[in-house]
């Protein structure tokens, strides 16, 4: 599921390690997902990015609901730009992925893609900020965030 993890590669008895800096999850399209015409709804492949960031943030070992309960942090989407490429359909097996662009103090930068095999059917770049659950103002990023993030990219 994950690709992102640390791969290990043994090579002349040694052991290597390095990093592939791409996360992906596989999305099933259901009828739900898709409109009258039998396409999937353009929204919806901002919820199947959501799904992919979310998920991407637990392998690194982030759960959103602990630190939103916890210690009152919370990532919101700040920005999306996304190119709508081709068109999914009811029953295609999707691949979505999500990789780190940028890290800043308080935001970061995902670029993300929605694939059916290898034809990209969007292509998009989502900023994230950290916010204060409480104030709802940008606040920056913890170490703890930082580092789990750093260590998979």
């Amino acid at each position: 599921m994950a690709v992102s993890r640390l791969v290990a590669v043994i090579s002349n008895f040694s052991l290597q390690y390095f990093r592939m800096s791409q996360f992906s999850i596989p999305i099933r399209v259901y009828i739900e997902d898709t409109d009258a015409g039998g396409i999937v709804f353009y929204a919806n492949y901002l919820r199947f990015m959501e799904r992919a960031r979310t998920e991407w943030l637990r392998a690194c070992g982030i759960e959103l609901d602990v630190w939103q309960n916890d210690k009152r942090r919370l990532f919101v989407v700040r920005s999306v730009q996304i190119d709508y490429l081709a068109s999914a359909r009811f029953n295609d097996q999707l691949t979505v992925t999500a990789s780190l662009k940028t890290l800043r103090s308080a935001s970061l930068v995902c670029e993300q893609n929605v694939m059916r095999g290898d034809t990209v059917l969007t292509s998009s770049t989502v900023g994230l900020v950290c916010v204060n659950a409480d104030a709802f103002a940008a606040c920056a990023i913890p170490n703890e965030i930082r580092e789990a993030i750093s260590r998979e990219f």
